[in-house]
């Protein structure tokens, strides 16, 4: 069975406290407030807990592990079908996020670090030319990672058809869309492209959607990180949900 590394305070506690299996916790002598509860977390679920010299951590991953690091069970992509029906258990409109081409595992574990504080359903992303779930994405997300689903697809194109069969309305982040955020409906079955940075949403994507949206600039600089992106959209969607 294939393992990875999980490093970081909030990584690590949320990997033992999500139930995933856990070979062994690595700590240096530390006196924060989260080694001990994170200690504490992993006697209580029988986890062989080791101390390690802070080389070994420094030697290991990179500068941000605080010394805290865990051997964890390969994160393991959803498949579509189960994403659909997360939405429908929770009687909650669905509300996904599609990444198209997005290669940088920073991006991809902040975008799983804001969907999961904004409600999102479930992320999609391709098998090729995307950054996979790794330890990078685990540091990134401050361990959202192992609270928002992730289903890795061939083709995005299919997962789109898949949406619209169902009455998810796609709708594309494109920074030349006339629409805003604010000028469209977005309480209601949605599942959001965002496109890599220099790139957008690819032509044979951008076809598919049912709509375009930007959102408002009025400075300089005509483009936002794509995580950066996300976060405003996917408050605005939440907002407009939440609103009385």
């Amino acid at each position: 069975m294939a393992e990875e590394w999980v490093y970081g305070l909030n990584p690590v506690l949320e990997a033992i406290r999500s139930g995933r299996n856990i070979k062994a916790v690595f700590i240096s002598s530390g006196r924060h407030d989260k080694v001990l509860e994170i200690k504490r977390e992993a006697e209580n679920r029988h986890i062989p807990l080791r101390t390690a010299d802070i080389s070994f951590f420094d030697g290991t991953f990179p500068k941000g592990h605080q010394g805290v690091a865990a051997r964890v069970q390969e994160w393991r992509y959803v498949e579509m079908d189960r994403l659909l029906e997360i939405a429908d258990k929770k009687g909650e409109a669905p509300f996904f996020i599609l990444l198209d081409e997005v290669v940088d595992p920073r991006n991809l574990g902040a975008i799983l670090r804001v969907a999961d504080a904004g409600g999102v359903h479930g992320i999609i992303i391709e098998a090729h030319r995307s950054a996979g779930l790794g330890s990078t994405v685990a540091k990134t997300s401050a361990g959202a990672i192992e609270h928002v689903p992730v289903s890795r697809v061939p083709n995005l194109k299919n997962a789109i058809k898949i949406f619209s069969e169902e009455g998810i309305s796609v709708v594309g982040a494109e920074a030349q869309a006339e629409k805003t955020i604010w000028d469209v409906d977005l309480n209601r079955p949605i599942a959001l492209i965002l496109g890599s940075e220099g790139k957008g949403i690819r032509r044979t994507l951008r076809q598919r959607c049912d709509e375009l949206i930007s959102i408002p600039i009025v400075g300089s600089v005509n483009s936002l990180n794509v995580s950066v992106a996300a976060g405003i959209i996917v408050y605005e969607v939440l907002r407009q949900r939440q609103r009385k």
